[in-house]
């Protein structure tokens, strides 16, 4: 049922599979966890297949261990006509202490498709219920006119290619 999940929080433990060389969760699981979440969130949100279209400011600022408790938690904060932007936070807690920390964050864009091949289908609007939604969604925005901006940008370089 579309239009009703806004937001999807993974909980599970970091297992030693997920640590690089240094003993530490990769940044590349990091990012998998992220997609992973986004997706369902986006699909819980619109009801339809859904492809990753950008991920912004994505920032690691806190390691994440073995034997934490990982949330990684997606929440929708605008739609446009066929494409959603998600606010992701990865926190990662240690058990024994019960210290919890922002270990990850960033801003994705889905878009719904109507098919898994297919084209841009739309999406139920969403309208931000309190302060900090609203917040959130003017960001969202900003951001959207940051990345259009980046685009004219690399388009006068001739697609980036020197």
């Amino acid at each position: 049922m579309s239009g009703q999940q806004h937001e999807v929080t993974f909980r599970f433990m970091a297992q030693p599979t997920d640590v690089n060389f240094g003993g530490k969760v990769h940044g590349g699981m990091v990012m998998k966890w992220i997609d992973q979440a986004g997706y369902a969130c986006a699909v819980g949100w619109s009801g339809a297949y859904c492809v990753t279209a950008a991920v912004s400011g994505i920032q690691f600022v806190k390691p994440i261990l073995i034997g934490d408790l990982v949330s990684v938690r997606a929440k929708l904060i605008h739609t446009g006509s066929s494409s959603m932007q998600m606010a992701v936070d990865v926190l990662a807690r240690d058990l024994r202490t019960g210290d919890e920390r922002l270990a990850t964050s960033c801003v994705m864009v889905f878009v719904a498709l109507d098919k898994p091949d297919g084209k841009p289908t739309p999406v139920p609007p969403w309208t931000p219920r309190d302060d900090n939604e609203r917040r959130l969604q003017e960001k969202a925005l900003h951001l959207l006119e940051l990345s259009k901006s980046m685009e004219q940008l690399v388009d006068m370089r001739g697609g980036g290619n020197d």
